[in-house]
């Protein structure tokens, strides 16, 4: 990747595909970005200001409504237009402007654009101080196509539970399988679905009340022949149709419920940090950003984060080996999301690191936008160094 016109190289680290990590107002940089990657990010996640009135230690969050709405504006539009065909935009926001960021994403980038709103349980603790104990947060996702994204959106993976229900109690030769149900709902079906099976045992069974067999009687006879169907192990139990494991396309469709003990809380992402420098505020858990990139990229992928912060997108691309462009404003969150990238490529095992067996490598290049009359460099020494 040649550097971007208006965007000034300062450094590179490792060697390899040139990842980058960009200083710069996000949504100049975006414009600089645009000859060489519109419509080629395949994920955006952000995690922007939620204008809740807080002071933070790294930046302000108290904006006037309406200059709030008119920085999302800006940034999301620009967003949409760098949005591959079958990509996504993720926004993580609160309860105090999630509503408003809803129609504002309709307006900019369409109704039919949006894809479903994700409630994350971002504490475990209870908060006393309030009327509710406010312990989630949300996630709006937003596709370019939402038919194309999906088709191209990946299942998550099964777990050990899901397995177990495999199993080869008649010692078929074609390995494990499940049973799962004969019979549907009889709304649609024709004649040729209301029939008697009589099992090997004798039994007679009838479709129950509303409903009708899946095959007409000629396939299902074929279905038993082969050995497809199961009337249980005394042989005159309710038939059920065998379901292969190596037939299975394993795999959970996503759900819109994300659970602390799934992918953490903010309160784990701070202890994380804590580890590796002075904590930021609101982090974001590497569990939470993998399962965003889990469901809605592939390796190689080109992923993108416009409110970088202390540089958790980045990492958990720079782990998960997809291609990255990590933007902020702030020079000290530049500063410390570079040094945790350092640690990433020396091998660092915090996070998800343990969990995907992460052993380190790879590369990234800083960059900083400039313009004609202000041309701008960093100090590398400010850079906190990897321990």
């Amino acid at each position: 990747m040649e550097p971007v016109q208006g965007l000034f190289r300062i450094s590179g680290h490792g060697n390899g595909f040139d990842n980058m990590i960009i200083k710069g107002d996000n949504c100049a940089v975006c414009d600089c970005l645009m000859d060489e990657f519109t419509d080629k990010v395949k994920c955006i996640y952000i995690d922007p200001p939620y204008n809740n009135g807080e002071e933070y230690t790294h930046y302000s969050d108290v904006f006037s409504h309406e200059q709030w709405l008119d920085n999302m504006r800006a940034i999301i539009s620009r967003l949409f237009r760098l949005l591959a065909k079958d990509g996504s935009l993720w926004i993580s926001i609160d309860d105090n402007e999630v509503h408003y960021l809803k129609v504002l994403c309709d307006e900019i980038m369409g109704r039919n654009s949006f894809v479903t709103t994700i409630i994350w349980q971002q504490r475990t603790t209870r908060e006393n101080r309030r009327a509710f104990s406010n312990n989630h947060e949300y996630i709006l996702v937003y596709a370019k196509d939402p038919i194309e994204f999906k088709r191209a959106r990946n299942l998550l993976c099964v777990d050990d539970a899901v397995l177990a229900r495999y199993k080869n109690p008649d010692n078929d030769p074609r390995g494990p399988w499940q049973s799962v149900s004969l019979n549907v709902q009889a709304g649609h079906a024709v004649s040729s679905q209301f029939y008697s099976i009589t099992a090997p045992g004798g039994k007679v069974f009838n479709p129950p009340m509303g409903r009708c067999w899946i095959y007409n009687e000629n396939r299902m006879k074929k279905e038993i022949e082969a050995h497809n169907i199961w009337f249980g192990s005394d042989q005159n139990s309710t038939p059920r149709k065998k379901k292969f494991l190596c037939d299975a396309k394993l795999g959970l469709t996503p759900e819109t419920l994300w659970l602390s003990s799934s992918v953490g809380t903010t309160n784990n992402a701070k202890k994380q940090l804590l580890a590796l420098f002075p904590v930021f505020d609101t982090p974001k858990p590497e569990s939470l950003i993998r399962r965003i990139f889990e469901i809605a990229s592939n390796e190689g992928d080109l992923v993108l984060d416009v409110f970088l912060g202390s540089g958790t997108t980045a990492a958990v691309a720079h782990k998960m080996n997809r291609a990255y462009i990590g933007i902020d404003v702030s020079t000290e969150s530049i500063h410390y999301a570079l040094s945790r990238l350092e640690r990433v490529i020396a091998g660092e095992q915090s996070g998800i690191s343990k969990d995907i067996k992460w052993q380190g490598g790879g590369s990234f290049s800083y960059y900083e936008y400039y313009d004609n009359s202000n041309k701008r460099t960093i100090n590398l020494s400010l850079i906190p160094q990897a321990k």
